[in-house]
Parts: C-alpha cells; sequence; structure tokens
C-alpha cells in the first residue's frame, strides 16, 4: 500500500508500508482484549483529538483515535521500553525509550491519507541515543529542545550532541550527580517552556533508599525555587499545569487531583485536593478542555504492597484497572473509559494529538521506517 501523493503531479512520497494499521476489530487476540464505554469515540471526535499511551511493560505505542467509519481506531507501534511523551502541538511529539529521545513529525498534509487511512503519520525524525537512564517524563523547552527525568541520575537533563546527557536541574537534597536512583524522580510538568514541578517518590539521598518511603514519602518540587511545594504522597507521578492550576496523580491512593495553595505568613504552601478515585495505580495525565485523561495500571504486588491503594480497592469493591479514564472537570466524574485486559498490565503516560483522528507512528528501525522517504520540492522545481 502507498501513501497517496497530495496532488496528481506531487511525487513528494515514496512511501511503502507493510500491514502497519491494526483496528479494534483485528487488534484483540487470546492475549489482550480492549473494551470501551460507549460515548469514548464520539468524544474524542467533539474534541477533535485522538490519544498517545505508552506502555513500557509490553514494549507498545498505542494511537487511540477515530477509524474512518466512525469507530474504534486502535494502532499499535513496537517501541523499547516507551515511557513519557510530550506533543509540541505543531505535528510533533517525543518519546523517551529504554536508550533513546525520539522525536516524531507528522509527513502527511492536511488532506493527504496513508494508506487510505491515516490522517496523520508520525516518522521518526530525530533519534538521541542517551543509553539506558531509565529516563520518565519528557518535555520540550522554548528553545524546541527534550528535557527528560533522568530517574537514574536522580535530576532533570537535556540531550547533548557529544554526551549521554547534560544535567540542568537536580532536587537541593541529593548532593552528587550520581548514578544512583536514590528519589525516583519521575515527573516533570512544563510551562510556557520552562520546568516548573518535577515529582519524586521520596526525598531519599541514599541509593534505592525511595522504596522505603512509597506510602507517605511523596514530594512535588518547584523547580525554580528548589523548594518542596506538597509532601506527604504516596509515589507521585505525572504533575501537570492546566489553566493556571497545579495537578499531580497521587499514584499510591489511585487519586488525581490538584495543588491547591494556602497563604502561611509570606510563603505559600499546597495541599493536595483528591478529585477523584480512580481503580488503579495513575500514571500519565493530559487535558482537552474540560476534560483529564488519566491512565491506570495493575500494581505490580510483588513490588508495591501496603499501599493505600490496596485499602481504597476492597473499600470500593473493585479490581485495579489498566487503560484510561476521562474525567469531566466540572462534574469530578468518570464520564468514558478504555480498558485492557490481559497481558498488557501497565502503562506509563499518555498525550492528547491536536487535529487529527486515525494516526499512526512508524517505528525507528522497522521495515516500514526503511522504506519511507519523503521530501520538499525544490524552490525550483
Amino acid at each position: 500500500m502507498e501513501v497517496p501523493p497530495h496532488s496528481e503531479n506531487d511525487s513528494r512520497y515514496a512511501h511503502r508500508m507493510g500491514a502497519a494499521a491494526e483496528d479494534c476489530a483485528s487488534a484483540d487476540d487470546s492475549e489482550v482484549e480492549y473494551t470501551m464505554s460507549a460515548g469514548l469515540v464520539p468524544l474524542l471526535g467533539r474534541l477533535g483529538v485522538s490519544l498517545l499511551v505508552s506502555s513500557y511493560q509490553s514494549g507498545i505505542l498505542y494511537s487511540i483515535g477515530r477509524n474512518p467509519n466512525g469507530g474504534l481506531h486502535l494502532h499499535k507501534t513496537s517501541l523499547n521500553k516507551p515511557m513519557g511523551i510530550c506533543s509540541s502541538g505543531e505535528g510533533k511529539f517525543t518519546v523517551a525509550t529504554g536508550h533513546q529521545i525520539v522525536r516524531f513529525e507528522n509527513i502527511l498534509e492536511g488532506n493527504e491519507r496513508a494508506n487510505g487511512i491515516f490522517d496523520a503519520c508520525f516518522a521518526p525524525r530525530t533519534i538521541h541515543v542517551t543509553g539506558s537512564l531509565d529516563a520518565h517524563d519528557v518535555g520540550i523547552d522554548s528553545t524546541d529542545r527534550p528535557i527528560f527525568v533522568n530517574t537514574r541520575f536522580n535530576c532533570l537533563a537535556a540531550v547533548d550532541a557529544r554526551h549521554s546527557f547534560v544535567e540542568i536541574w537536580r532536587p537541593r537534597f541529593i548532593d552528587a550527580l550520581i548514578d544512583e536512583d536514590r528519589c525516583h524522580l519521575n515527573g516533570l510538568a512544563m510551562d510556557s517552556g520552562r520546568p516548573a514541578l518535577a515529582t519524586s517518590i521520596s526525598r531519599s539521598n541514599t541509593i534505592d533508599g525511595w522504596r522505603d518511603r512509597r506510602s507517605r514519602g511523596g514530594v512535588v518540587i518547584c523547580v525554580e525555587s528548589g523548594a518542596i511545594v506538597c509532601d506527604g504522597l504516596s509515589m507521585p507521578h505525572s504533575p501537570r499545569m492546566y489553566r493556571d492550576r497545579r495537578w499531580v496523580l497521587n499514584s499510591g491512593t489511585g487519586e488525581f487531583g490538584e495543588l491547591v495553595s494556602s497563604s502561611v505568613g509570606i510563603s505559600t504552601e499546597f495541599r493536595f485536593q483528591p478529585l477523584l478515585f480512580c481503580p488503579g495505580f495513575l500514571r500519565g495525565l493530559a487535558f482537552s478542555q474540560n476534560f483529564a485523561f488519566v491512565g491506570l495500571s495493575k500494581p505490580r504486588y510483588n513490588r508495591f504492597t501496603g499501599l493505600e491503594l490496596d485499602g481504597k480497592l476492597r473499600q470500593a469493591d473493585s479490581e485495579a484497572w489498566c487503560g484510561l479514564h476521562v474525567i469531566d472537570l466540572d462534574k469530578g466524574s468518570c464520564t468514558e473509559w478504555f480498558r485492557i485486559d490481559g497481558s498488557v498490565t501497565e502503562l506509563y503516560d499518555l498525550e492528547i494529538l491536536q487535529g487529527c483522528s486515525t494516526p499512526m507512528v512508524v517505528a525507528p528501525g522497522s521495515e516500514e521506517a526503511s522504506g519511507l522517504v519523503t521530501f520538499e520540492k525544490s524552490i525550483s522545481a
């Protein structure tokens, strides 16, 4: 199947793809089952968005949207441990993987379709080889440079032309740039092209010390000041700035909420105010209009036992989910959902793709990527 050209005389694309598309009718197999609420696809249509969801456990980057017939579109791309995702809103997004930071660009014009189906085809265009850093969240700064959470070295880092990374910030309680996952720094919120908030499981300054502080050791840190603005959290993830509000997932309790400020003397402190309990270990948070999209995972109980989430699930008479919930911020309730059952049990991040309904992503190193050649016409052509 070939990507249709922009017009009869436009030969910018020389592209042949294998069977890269999987809609929900063909994606299900004996090991994985996908189900959803009836209103999810119509909601994506009203919002004019599609979704990216990463699962490091399965090595899959999911693209979720609407197929040309109005049903669920589910495309799966194999990546090496996909983690944090950041869209710049300009037809490109960046993913932190097992040892690379990869930027993907949409190669299609607005009226083009890849294989007669996809209204966006994201191809890998810039790959930074970082080595294995256990990179978590990723963002794009005002200079269009990827910034990522370097969990292995307890810092925020930027890509570098020569080295695996360059450190740009670390928490005050970490006394050295060292290859020891001490506090399990994981989350990053960007604001106006600058790192704004970071989350870590603890403020531990000893190797692997965070594992002993999972229940109430979690903190949210202001990157600019270095101050801890909220503590006492349980394995917090995915801090986000949205509409001048500070949102975070208190993963160990299964709660989605925001940081609410209060003045103490001349300083401002924050407390975590839950908006909703979701039945799972929460990671991945994105917003569109008045809706929050929250990722849920099944906890790894051999490692994450003893969390408050266990009791909340028993109290709700619920099993832990793998999937996503769509939360109406006005109502404070889950209005739509997507669920994955079977061998895929853990997700990490999710992101909104604006302006496309049926996206696909081409994996670096794949046969499809090697056969994908695009170019701009020269001015003189």
